[in-house]
């Protein structure tokens, strides 16, 4: 994936006793597609604003691009940006408010624009004031996407959209990174990236406490068994291996490390009526991690 597009060391932001973000150490490549994940408050947003230039870091340093973000205006010159919540000018039609945003960046390119606003299913005719908060995600992809930056922060970039335009959404990720582009996606929806993400990054109260690929951290998760038994579910407390039990209709749902054997021997003490195993989905591994954080 060749150089690094994003770096920190030591990023850290305190607002007076709340510490959002943590001395984080982090590199994204060129041509990735990196997942930031972590609940409301876990400090995904503010990472993006101290990328961004919009907030100062406590301590600790980022680039972009080889770039300090304290510079802005250089900096800013590599980003596309899509917020979670997109405010527009609404006395502005679209047309107009992709126009005056390409005038301040720059470097548009007019026939992606236009295949953009067409696979989005975009009328930019309309004023700004009667989007819905899908139509202003869509401006606002339109928007950072036009000009092919060579970083695209994308908080929460979905909100609003149907899953047609969501499944969209995920090619054009998908090719941006294929051209080369950076794309740092923090999303709750993680099926969305488990779909595209190389890699995936998760963030507990302003602290990393992991950064893998989607196939290590699968690894790493083990085996899923889902059991569903003719009788009582057998007690699993104590099993070599056994990391998760959780009740469902008429069984148990188990995360395993290791071999599943032992798990196995326990639940053919009980008539079963199916078993089945899977590796863990990225929801599953999210949820472990933060289980073992407690």
């Amino acid at each position: 994936m060749g150089r690094v597009a994003i770096r920190t060391e030591g990023l850290t932001k305190r607002y007076g006793s709340v510490l959002a973000v943590d001395s984080l150490d982090l590199e994204v490549g060129r041509g990735e597609i990196f997942g930031f994940l972590g609940p409301n408050g876990a400090g995904k947003s503010t990472t993006i604003r101290l990328l961004l230039g919009l907030a100062r870091p406590t301590a600790g340093h980022a680039w972009i691009m080889d770039v300090p973000v304290g510079d802005v205006e250089r900096a800013h010159r590599h980003v596309g940006y899509v917020a979670g919540d997109v405010a527009v000018w609404p006395q502005l039609t679209g047309s107009e408010t992709l126009t005056y945003l390409g005038h301040l960046h720059g470097d548009v390119d007019v026939p992606f624009r236009d295949e953009l606003i067409e696979r989005l299913r975009f009328d930019p005719a309309m004023r700004a004031r009667s989007y819905s908060k899908g139509n202003r995600q869509k401006l606002a992809l339109i928007a950072a996407l036009m000009t092919r930056p060579d970083v695209l922060l994308l908080d929460e970039p979905t909100s609003g959209l149907d899953p047609l335009m969501e499944a969209e959404f995920q090619s054009l990720a998908t090719e941006a990174a294929a051209r080369g582009q950076t794309v740092f996606l923090s999303s709750h929806i993680l099926d969305e990236v488990q779909d595209v993400c190389h890699r995936v990054a998760i963030l507990r109260e302003g602290r990393l406490i992991e950064v893998a690929a989607l196939e290590e951290l699968r690894a790493l998760g083990g085996t899923v068994l889902e059991a569903i038994v003719d009788g009582p579910v057998p007690d699993l407390t104590g099993v070599p291996g056994v990391t998760g039990v959780e009740a469902v209709d008429g069984g148990v749902r188990v995360s395993v490390t290791g071999s599943p054997s032992p798990v196995l021997a326990r639940l053919s003490a009980c008539p079963l009526v199916r078993l089945r195993s899977h590796e863990p989905t990225l929801e599953e591994i999210f949820l472990s991690y933060y289980e073992a954080e407690k």
